[in-house]
């Protein structure tokens, strides 16, 4: 048994199917061990065409499992490369181990090719600013060591951590045939709870005259908790954009999503007077969680629940933290509030017909243009792609919205058919999914093949622009080898759209936004992917969704939109507006 054997031994028992990478010298004894794995039905290797590709799988894959997401990469450019989709995780909390190699250790200071070493391009170093560890493992005993405090450092701090491996120290004969340490005993999550915070939460929620409730993206395990008080309360329910997969858009509580391309309805909310208290649970409110840090939310009304309590650092104005795992905080609410209805009637919730409410699909809030929803012309208006696409996927479909405008129609006018009011949830991803704090062009398509693999059999859609698909797309061609149904929705207007409406918006000059005139559907089929092109609601209409969703293996849409309609970016424009 080599230390490659061992450090895959160490991520199959966290039950990591999964390892998202591109090949190299130095990364070899790591992929004999991946064959060696994949062999013996273990973890297997997932071959990326970017590095950036493979951190966005992982980070897909890890969203959606709950497990640790797995990227590797070979010396120099390739470590370099894995940058961006690093930083993307470690802004989105998404715990994930990294791995790449080093030159053997009688090489440094040598000039090796690719040399990553303190004598070189020391990547170690540059990882340290987008990860919560980084470490060169220069010597065997160091190896378990080393390899153990990574993984439960990106699981505990929900981030990326590093480990970089000289290619003859992951070659080398392990001294052990076991791992010498159980790291899911490690790993277990625990019901930590401040009781004296919960105490006075329950007392906050029970005198609470008109409470909203603000649900984050890092509540996802609690969510059917979280909505079954808000149902015992009758407490309004809003989302950041990050967690608007997690909550039904017909639940009779719910008012829209607050910040980057959100809804009236839930922007009034926090300007209500009569709303005594926000319960903020599991968001880092930075600029699009906090509604472009808005001080209708940021003051003393507001009381924080969070895990990470490094989110509290966004919020000291507020009236009250609650410290511990939002699931076990939940569960103690409902049998406080529960306890209280059995010895006195409470209020009934402002909406007692839910189920039937539920059933008529009745959204309760608006979007800005409606009348764009139902429209006939050609080109297509993205208002109606977005209000038809649950209408021809599955209510199980899962959607990824890429950064720009991709995510911001999807936001808004996107509403997938959920029908989950409470209860149970699985333990991991929403509907709904976008990685909006670094905001990486690119991600929805490496996101949407890691979810794809972490959801087998469940259909797939990525929203993704022309500009992000120009400089990712080549990763579509994994789904193809992994025969994965991954629908591609490409938003063809030959422009990176959010520059040039932005620019508009604010009065800048109107540059450097055009794109040539692309066709995404001879570019899908070249590939071997099945391929349709879309200029009008009646070609959208004509495809066979339950054909392309039950098939091994991508399809791509190339939807010509109407790139004169404006966006609803005005939040972003905005704050940019008072930057300048």
């Amino acid at each position: 048994m080599e230390l490659g054997d061992l450090l895959v031994t160490y991520i199959e028992q966290l039950g990591v199917e999964y390892v998202f990478g591109i090949p190299g010298g130095a990364i070899e004894p790591f992929y004999n061990a991946l064959a060696r794995s994949e062999r013996r039905g273990g973890p297997r290797a997932i071959v990326a065409r970017h590095e950036t590709g493979a951190a966005f799988m992982a980070d897909g894959y890890a969203r959606n499992t709950g497990k640790l997401g797995v990227c590797c990469a070979t010396t120099g450019p390739g470590t370099t490369n894995l940058i961006t989709g690093i930083a993307s995780a470690y802004e989105n909390h998404t715990p994930m181990l990294v791995i790449t190699p080093q030159t053997a250790l009688s090489n440094f200071g040598r000039g090796a090719l690719q040399e990553s070493s303190c004598t070189g391009i020391n990547t170690v170093s540059l990882l340290n600013d987008c990860t919560h560890y980084s470490t060169l493992i220069s010597h065997v005993d160091q190896f378990e060591q080393k390899v153990a405090t990574a993984i439960i450092t990106a699981v505990n701090a929900s981030g990326p951590a590093h480990i970089s491996v000289p290619m003859d120290i992951m070659g080398a004969p392990s001294h052990t045939q076991h791992p010498s340490y159980s790291l899911p005993t490690v790993l277990n999550k625990a019901a930590l709870v401040d009781h004296e915070a919960v105490a006075q939460l329950v007392k906050e929620l029970q005198t609470a005259l008109a409470p909203v409730f603000l649900i984050g993206n890092e509540a996802d395990e609690a969510a059917g908790l979280i909505l079954e008080a808000a149902i015992k309360l009758g407490a309004k329910i809003i989302v950041t954009p990050h967690g608007k997969g997690l909550v039904s858009p017909y639940h009779p509580l719910f008012r829209g999503v607050i910040g980057f391309s959100g809804h009236e309805s839930a922007q009034q909310l926090l300007q209500d007077k009569n709303v005594d208290k926000i319960f903020v649970v599991g968001a880092h409110l930075g600029e699009w969680a906090s509604n472009g840090w808005d001080q209708n939310l940021l003051n003393s009304r507001l009381i924080h629940i969070e895990e990470n309590e490094n989110n509290f650092t966004r919020t000291p104005m507020a009236a009250l933290h609650v410290r511990g795992r939002i699931k076990s905080i939940f569960e103690q609410v409902n049998q406080a509030l529960d306890r209280e209805a059995r010895d006195a009637p409470v209020k009934p919730p402002t909406q007692p017909n839910i189920n039937n409410n539920l059933k008529k699909q009745i959204k309760q809030f608006a979007v800005d243009n409606e009348k764009a929803c139902f429209s006939d012309a050609s080109p297509i208006k993205p208002q109606r792609l977005m209000y038809e696409l649950p209408k021809l996927f599955p209510p199980n479909t899962h959607y990824l919205a890429d950064s720009g405008n991709s995510f911001s129609w999807a936001t808004h006018y996107l509403h997938p058919h959920d029908r989950r009011i409470a209860g149970d949830r699985v333990a991991s991803g929403g509907f709904f999914q976008a990685a909006m704090e670094f905001a990486s062009m690119g991600w929805a398509i490496g996101g949407a093949i890691g979810t794809a693999l972490a959801r087998p059999g469940t259909p797939v859609v990525c929203i993704v622009g022309d500009g992000a698909m120009l400089m990712s797309g080549q990763e579509i061609t994994v789904a193809v080898q992994e025969q994965l149904p991954v629908i591609f929705v490409v938003l063809n207007d030959s422009e990176y759209g959010m520059v040039k409406h932005g620019q508009r918006r604010t009065g800048a000059e109107p540059i450097a936004f055009k794109l040539i005139d692309i066709d995404f559907c001879a570019f899908a089929k070249a590939m071997g992917i099945n391929a349709y092109v879309v200029e009008s609601p009646k070609d959208l209409q004509e495809i066979d969704y339950k054909a392309i969703c039950a098939q091994r293996g991508p399809t791509l849409l190339d939807v010509r939109i109407d790139r004169e309609e404006s966006p609803p970016i005005g939040l972003r424009t905005k704050i940019l507006s008072a930057s300048t």
